[in-house]
């Protein structure tokens, strides 16, 4: 996880939370530990996440965003996007 949003996880670095799509992961995340939902959806499109930040799934960069499926087992990991030409 982003060392910025580890704080709001209690420092740690790896979470294990169920969820079969990256939005579910999120709410469950959420409710584990509250108000990182708000750090990692877009505030003005909740379809989306936040600014700045990409969400890697087994190794593989998402592009179907917050329905991106997961596996009882997938790793799920928060970085910072990368742009720029």
């Amino acid at each position: 996880m982003q060392p910025s949003l580890r704080k709001h996880i209690g420092g740690h670095t790896t979470v294990e939370v169920e969820g079969r799509t990256l939005r579910q992961l999120i709410v469950n995340l959420d409710s584990k530990y509250p108000g990182i939902q708000e750090r990692l959806i877009h505030p003005d499109n909740p379809t989306q996440l936040a600014r700045g930040l990409a969400a890697v799934v087994d190794g593989e960069p998402t592009n179907m965003g917050m329905l991106t499926p997961l596996e009882q087992n997938s790793e799920v990991h928060f970085l910072p996007a990368i742009s720029g030409g």
